[in-house]
């Protein structure tokens, strides 16, 4: 687009921007491009290339001005677009709950958020502070409303913002609800035009109250001798966490200091998501200093719970899948039953272990969109450190209720001289070493992804890791009666090995699943050696993680 047209879009949006700093911002960058500065022109030009898409994430990007970023116009017009989609659904009159974390700008979009909703006569109960995200997920439930707003970025970088939003069911939206208030929102004429009421109801801690009662209802009696390092990373997690903790009888837990409070600059960590390396040192500096029996950590919405163990002289993370096993092991020993379901980017180790248990299984597309939809859901997990505990209560991921059972399960444990660590190796023994290891690519665009994805249809891999491609599943083009389609490819390989390759949802990465089986009896000698086996499984993920990066020219 030519400056002249650029400009004329950043005058008309300037007009009806409601945010002074916003305002200010992109007049500036208006000056500096009209000065033919080439980087005020560039920027200009990203921020007015498209508008911020709405999927079923809802809404995320970096904070600014124009209609490519996170601001109070854009956040406006997807609630008048959400309030327009339950009118019409005939929730018209209907409870919205509102939540918000502490990132920048997250209290004021909610506002704003709520007087929308309000001016189109709905109903809307905003949380009384800024709280994780499973207490909003809680809420939609527990008060019978018929959607749900959370103003988060999640485990993003510290200038992004995020919109996620919830039906009544208390689950996120999934199609075609997306492309439907996607709709509504484009037909948003100017911002004059949107009603706004002044007044709502602003909820009492009564609501973290009942989460927590909830929450502390879920372990059973029994030990609770447990030395804890905790860290909610500058997140809103921290006060929610300690009170379920002290509440299910695990008081000694001690907070990284540094991150303990909600800090939306996140100044300890460029990444405050503990999947990435180095986000979770000081929470194992932490734990060496106090001698923690495990380490355990929240994303800044508390959504996501990483947990590390003793390990070698140090701490060691365990990955999504591992939790995921310790954790369907544990609820089923503890005669919970119903549903196991994982996406189909984890480890397919949860399959078996449902099907030695007798108890249903379903695999589903990533994220819990589709997670928290599943009939008669006793656990589900993503290995992105998503896990579903209590899915009666939260139809979400909830990192709160996954602390509290995971120190549950390691207090047990301890009490009988026994680690994570080992009922892992029973899990191994049992069913074999599941191995699994993700590959990320960052990319400058989410766009870009797709020319990649393109070229591997058109020439797909014949082997990976020495182990030839039996089968190439096209996840945009699945069977009847299959999975939603979705972009995406799934290299299937000989000896119990898998490839998956997609897009971020959420961010501009391409995702790279490797899992390989590998059983760890000595068929000649009839002897287990988990040993030799982990050692021949990290040699295959080795092996293919070198392809990988060869085919992605990484």
């Amino acid at each position: 687009m030519e400056l002249g047209g650029l400009v004329e879009k950043a005058r008309e949006w300037l007009a009806e921007d409601p945010d002074p700093v916003t305002r200010a911002e992109l007049a500036a960058l208006v000056a500096a491009a009209e000065n033919d500065d080439e980087g005020a022109r560039a920027e200009l030009a990203d921020r007015f290339a498209g508008t911020l898409e709405f999927g079923t994430a809802g809404l995320r990007g970096a904070l600014g001005a124009g209609p490519n970023r996170m601001n109070r116009v854009v956040v406006i017009r997807a609630a008048a677009g959400l309030a327009a989609h339950l009118r019409t659904h005939g929730h018209a009159g209907g409870a919205v709950a509102v939540g918000y974390d502490a990132r920048h700008n997250s209290r004021t979009f909610a506002g704003d958020t709520a007087a929308v909703l309000a001016g189109a006569g709905l109903r809307p109960l905003v949380l009384p502070g800024a709280l994780p995200t499973p207490v909003l997920a809680f809420a939609i439930r527990h008060l019978g409303c018929v959607a749900g707003v959370m103003v988060t970025a999640s485990h993003n970088p510290a200038q992004d913002n995020g919109y996620k939003v919830y039906l009544g069911d208390g689950t996120q939206i999934v199609p075609p609800a997306d492309a439907d208030i996607a709709a509504e929102i484009a037909a948003v004429g100017r911002l004059t035009s949107v009603p706004r009421g002044e007044e709502w109801e602003t909820l009492d801690d009564t609501i973290v109250e009942t989460y927590l009662a909830r929450v502390a209802s879920l372990p059973a009696p029994g030990p609770r001798d447990l030395r804890i390092a905790y860290t909610p990373l500058h997140g809103v997690g921290g006060a929610v966490v300690r009170t379920a903790l002290e509440r299910t009888g695990f008081s000694a837990s001690t907070v990284v200091s540094a991150q303990a409070e909600p800090d939306p600059d996140f100044p300890t960590t460029a990444f405050p998501n503990p999947e990435e390396p180095g986000t979770m040192d000081l929470a194992f500096e932490l734990g060496a200093h106090i001698g923690a029996d495990i380490v355990l950590a929240n994303d800044p919405d508390a959504d996501r719970c990483a947990v590390a163990v003793p390990s070698d002289g140090g701490f060691r993370r365990l990955s999504g899948d591992e939790v995921g096993a310790l954790f369907a092991v544990h609820l089923l020993r503890s005669g919970i039953r119903g549903t196991l379901a994982t996406t189909i980017v984890s480890s397919s180790l949860l399959s078996a272990i449902a099907a030695r248990h007798d108890v249903p299984y379903v695999e589903t597309l990533t994220g819990f969109k589709w997670l928290g939809r599943v009939p008669g859901l006793m656990f589900g997990y993503e290995e992105a450190l998503g896990y579903c505990v209590d899915p009666g209560a939260v139809g979400d991921k909830d990192g709160i209720s996954a602390i509290v059972r995971m120190a549950e399960l390691a207090a047990a444990l301890k009490a009988e001289g026994r680690t994570l660590l080992d009922l892992l190796d029973d899990i191994a023994t049992e069913y074999g070493i599941h191995a699994t290891q993700q590959h990320s690519v960052r990319l400058r665009t989410v766009a870009d992804a797709t020319p990649t994805l393109e070229r591997l249809r058109k020439d797909p891999p014949r082997s990976l890791g020495g182990r030839p491609v039996e089968r190439v599943d096209d996840l945009a083009a699945p069977e009847p009666g299959g999975l939603p389609p979705t972009d995406g490819l799934r290299f299937v390989l000989a000896d119990r090995g898998r490839v998956l390759i997609r897009p971020s949802g959420t961010e501009p990465k391409l995702k790279c699943y490797v899992e390989v089986v590998v059983p760890v009896e000595d068929p000649g000698a009839g002897t287990v050696d988990l040993a030799a086996a982990r050692t021949a499984a990290d040699d295959a993920l080795a092996a293919i993680g070198r392809d990988i990066q060869d085919l992605l020219g990484t």
